[in-house]
């Protein structure tokens, strides 16, 4: 019998013994490679070491130019990356693209504003603490998304923006066998701003091959008063067209809540392993004049797996006069993830730099 690969690691398997490398790359060191640690002498904190020299964090840090694209790891497999930390500006969260690379592949299978990759896409800080992804004060953004790869890994992050800023990060990985079935994770942003009126959000589209859905985040800005969330998230899968095999009963209840999340006349914030509608933004009565949400639903417990193809819609209802749905024109984001057998389909373009903005 072979040995403990050291992949889906918990509590259940954290005391058995495996041959898995356990390997780091940062700003300390950029290859990771073993024994090759703290060894900068020039970088980020070089003037605050003058009196203390090499080994005295030199290089916790790296400033990506403008309009340039920084390699944050490019790691020979096989292996998986297990957990990533990072940290940057707020004015940055929607204008640092966030890329990662499967076995050499020309396309990222990851292509998200790193924001909303990590639930804040509105670039106001605000703190979450499920199971895969935890973002702890003041800004430390976290990953525990399992990512396996058999030949390589390659994590960018690109700079769309003209000015020049810091990126604090560091990626922990182990290099070892990955099992046959392993599939390869993936992340897609998409925006409707505003969305057309009677149509619907669009999470995720197209997706071929064998895998499975595994969470969902929205940043949600309400262009109406009163409730928004009476609209149905819907799975369309292997074959479905006109009618999905999945549908929900409105976006509180897709993301655990219920009710409008309405507690004695306010919404009230909930950030849980699984699920969570953890940001509420007010209008400040000046100009800040839109209520923004931000909501999260993993699928860790429940995939949602499909075997030929998958797409994701949401729609956005408030009401009007008569107890009658309102269709609403609502500036939503959304960030899709999941796992699939490679090749992937190509991810739709990006937004320009002032179609992410955050206004």
């Amino acid at each position: 019998m072979s040995g403990f690969d050291g992949l889906g690691m918990g509590l259940g398997n954290l005391s058995r013994l495996s041959k898995a490398k356990t390997r780091s790359i940062s700003a300390e060191n950029f290859t990771g490679e073993k024994g090759k640690g703290g060894m900068a002498t020039e970088g980020t904190g070089a003037a605050c070491a003058v009196d203390l020299g090499q080994g005295w964090k030199i290089s916790p840090s790296v400033v990506i130019s403008g309009k340039s694209v920084f390699t944050m790891a490019d790691i020979a497999g096989p292996g998986v990356i297990q957990h990533i930390w990072l940290t940057c500006n707020p004015k940055v969260w929607r204008y640092f693209i966030f890329n990662i690379y499967w076995d050499n592949e020309d396309e990222p299978s990851v292509r998200v504003p790193v924001g909303d990759f990590f639930c804040n896409g509105w670039c106001e800080r605000s703190n979450v603490n499920s199971y895969p992804v935890a973002v702890n004060p003041a800004g430390g953004f976290n990953s525990y998304w399992e990512m396996p790869f058999r030949k390589s890994a390659k994590i960018t992050m690109e700079n769309i923006s003209d000015e020049d800023a810091v990126l604090y990060y560091q990626v922990d990985y182990a290099l070892t066998d990955v099992p046959d079935d392993a599939a390869y994770f993936h992340a897609q942003y998409r925006r409707s701003n505003p969305l057309a009126y009677k149509e619907v959000h669009t999470i995720l589209e197209g997706v071929k091959g064998q895998g499975h859905y595994v969470g969902t985040y929205l940043a949600w800005q309400v262009n109406n008063n009163k409730w928004f969330g009476e609209g149905e998230i819907k799975f369309y899968m292997d074959g479905d067209k006109e009618f999905p095999t999945i549908c929900g009963t409105g976006t509180e209840d897709y993301f655990g809540g219920a009710w409008n999340w309405d507690q004695n006349g306010q919404y009230v914030t909930y950030s849980t392993a699984f699920l969570g509608m953890h940001q509420v933004i007010k209008p400040d009565g000046l100009y800040q004049a839109n209520q923004r949400f931000g909501m999260y639903r993993w699928h860790i417990m429940d995939p949602i797996r499909f075997e030929e193809d998958l797409s994701v819609t949401i729609q956005a209802l408030g009401w009007r006069s008569g107890r009658r749905y309102l269709p609403l024109k609502d500036d939503i984001a959304s960030v899709a993830f999941w796992y699939q057998s490679e090749p992937h389909q190509s991810h739709p373009e990006l937004p320009c730099k002032d179609d992410l903005e955050v206004i």
